[in-house]
């Protein structure tokens, strides 16, 4: 036997077993675009997932840079060649995809692509994504000239067998995705039993508490006429009664922390929620770290509410065209800063008309993780939400 098959069937085993290892959507996804573009010698590979509104719910590139991805803008819709592979359920091999009558163009930052090859990943009659190629490499090992040029001979650089591979490796991404979304939804399923546990637990508990914390004041508030130092004692119960409450509460509060932030730490989970924000919105969103060290679960889960409060009040209501989200350390602790360049307001008139933008909750959280929330802001000035937290 030759070198090639053994060669094409060790690359296809190595794929299969890199989609296998993930259980989260979005690694699988990332997996299987980088296991097609390097088993078909592409330039480009992306994996498109449908939503029911005509865009992508998740769409993953590989040979494309951070920065260019972030130039070519909102994530693209259900359109000409990528509608007819969610749509039809068809492969589509092509020369040369900006020839085809159903292009419709792209983004000026758009990369330049020629040849073309791609296929619906089908969970049996269902599409659940359309995955697909690019500028296949030129037999001799170069690149495509810039931009990108059909070959001489007007035929498509993806062959037959190329198709069939690719539609074996499409067959595994659909059962490899399928398993990661039943993961998912266990997963989901069980956070939310354990959270509905726990939340039954907590009103148990501090339900309890509370009541011997009224019936405690009440024979105190009886006694401080007739017998002050039998009312003496009951107060200092009243204050045990409250600390035990509100220990339940914080404990609470750690068993009760977001699964992300548990299995990736909040540096990891900000940046992906920022990730997300930049997609869903026409602000631009950015974060960015410096010297963070990992800290205790009610600083860490504090820093990240009041950044998630912070970030829905500048995207949702000041008109910012700018986010900017930041961690850095500071000697033990850390401090996070939001900042948006929008509309402003002026802190003390908010104050004085009852509306409290969250603020009042942000300062609430700040000070239950042994911070401090400041707030800089002035109209058309823009907003900055400072938190820092002590180490632990």
């Amino acid at each position: 036997m030759s070198q090639g098959p053994r060669s094409g069937l060790a690359a296809v085993s190595a794929a299969l077993l890199a989609m296998s290892r993930h259980l989260e959507v979005r690694d699988v996804l990332k997996t299987i675009v980088a296991s097609a573009r390097e088993l078909l010698d592409a330039q480009y590979a992306a994996l498109g997932v449908p939503d029911d509104h005509g865009g992508f719910a998740q769409f993953v590139v590989d040979g494309v840079s951070d920065a260019q991805w972030k130039a070519i803008g909102p994530l693209p819709r259900q359109h000409g060649i990528l509608a007819a592979m969610l749509h039809e359920a068809k492969a589509e091999r092509l020369a040369d995809v900006r020839k085809d009558p159903r292009f419709e163009g792209w983004p000026a930052a758009h990369p330049d692509l020629v040849d073309f090859l791609g296929l619906p990943i089908r969970d049996g009659d269902e599409v659940i994504g359309a995955l697909f190629l690019a500028n296949k490499l030129r037999p001799e090992g170069g690149h495509h000239p810039a931009p990108p040029c059909p070959r001489q001979d007007g035929s498509c650089g993806f062959t037959e067998e190329d198709q069939e591979l690719l539609a074996i490796l499409a067959q595994h991404a659909a059962i490899a995705l399928t398993n990661a979304r039943l993961y998912e939804r266990s997963r989901e399923l069980t956070i939310a039993e354990e959270r509905s546990r726990l939340a039954h637990e907590l009103h148990d508990a501090v339900s309890q508490k509370l009541f011997s914390l009224r019936l405690t004041a009440q024979a105190a508030a009886a006694l401080v006429d007739r017998d002050p130092a039998r009312a003496k004692g009951e107060l200092h119960q009243v204050a045990a009664l409250a600390a035990e409450a509100a220990d339940e509460l914080r404990a609470a509060v750690v068993e009760l922390r977001p699964a992300a932030l548990d299995e990736d730490g909040l540096i990891a989970t900000l940046r992906t929620q920022t990730q997300v924000l930049d997609r869903a919105h026409s602000a631009r969103v950015t974060f960015t770290s410096n010297g963070f060290r990992a800290l205790p679960a009610v600083q860490e889960e504090a820093l990240l509410r009041v950044a998630q409060e912070a970030l829905h009040n500048a995207l949702r209501h000041s008109g910012a065209e700018h986010v900017d989200v930041s961690v850095e350390r500071r000697g033990c602790g850390a401090v996070l800063r939001v900042t948006d360049d929008g509309d402003g307001f002026d802190p003390n008139a908010v104050r004085r008309a009852g509306r409290h933008l969250g603020l009042v909750s942000m300062r609430d959280r700040a000070s239950g993780a042994g911070g401090a929330l400041s707030v800089e802001s002035a109209p058309g000035k823009g907003t900055t939400i400072e938190m820092e937290v002590p180490g632990g």
